[in-house]
């Protein structure tokens, strides 16, 4: 690429509001309010901050939201007791449980005890395994928000070859689910992954989601590539990915941090709540 050039930015912002437009419409015209209930144990700023930044865009589509605060020394049986309760009740559509969870709690059967039906991060085991065999599942907000991004662009995957870095159960590995079931060639890499820029090279789109803040650049990245950055790292007083600056000379497209898919992470979660919602009262 030239000295002049510069990706297009994919705007998160933009697409979230897109989505937060579309989600009111459909919600409007339901006989029902759908209700999300977030469980958040403690006050850690950072779980404070995600739970209030989906409470407002919950209140922007129409979404009844309520947040639980359990305190810091909730024993795990009392908080497997509040997911219970709100499993039983038929007026909540969707649970999700903010983490991480304070060191004292497991979150793993907490995580389980979740309604599959009601599980709006997409993380219960049942949902896994429904992405995973093609079946209609709530997916990881995150993931979903990529796809969603792509789409706003019309920046289609089919065919195409997705390389994804990282593998956790929250990005990677669903990302690569759901990039398979839109029909692309699908590589993870991680970590532990030999000649990590060469595997990159032959991406035509690349998610970055390993929380390494420049992990990625620029001679790593096929030129006109579309590179999607999930990864979230504080460095001094500023939050960036795992994507250098100096990919932006190289890449077609991309999406910045912030302002990239982090805001479609919150959108999801709502866009799964309204999944939820009417496949539990259809």
């Amino acid at each position: 690429m030239s000295g002049t050039h510069r990706a297009l930015p994919l705007d998160g912002r933009v697409v979230s509001d897109a989505v937060a437009e579309r989600l009111k419409a459909r919600i409007a015209e339901l006989p029902f309010v759908p209700r999300l209930v977030f469980v958040r144990v403690g006050e850690d700023p950072a779980s404070v901050f995600y739970v209030r930044s989906k409470q407002r865009y919950a209140k922007r589509v129409g979404v009844d939201a309520e947040t639980l605060v359990l305190p810091e020394t909730v024993e795990q049986a009392e908080l497997m007791a509040t997911i219970a309760r709100l499993n039983a009740d038929p007026e909540t559509d969707g649970i999700l449980v903010q983490l991480p969870l304070p060191a004292h709690l497991d979150a793993a059967p907490v995580l389980e005890a979740i309604d599959p039906g009601k599980d709006v991060d997409g993380f219960h085991p049942v949902n896994v395994g429904r992405l995973w065999s093609g079946a209609p599942a709530l997916v990881p907000c995150t993931p979903l928000g990529l796809l969603a991004i792509l789409d706003h662009y019309e920046l289609d995957v089919f065919g195409k070859h997705v390389v994804v870095i990282g593998r956790s159960h929250m990005v990677g590995k669903p990302a690569a689910a759901l990039f398979l079931g839109r029909h692309a060639t699908v590589t993870v890499a991680h970590s532990r992954t030999r000649d990590l820029g060469a595997v990159v090279r032959t991406g035509d789109v690349v998610v970055a989601a390993v929380g390494r803040a420049g992990l990625v650049t620029a001679d790593m990245v096929r030129p006109g590539a579309v590179v999607l950055d999930v990864g979230m790292t504080r460095v001094d007083d500023r939050i960036v990915g795992d994507v250098a600056d100096d990919v932006w000379g190289v890449a077609g497209h991309m999406t910045p941090m912030p302002g990239g898919t982090g805001l479609m992470t919150v959108a999801m979660v709502l866009q799964n709540t309204l999944t939820a919602a009417e496949r539990r009262r259809a």
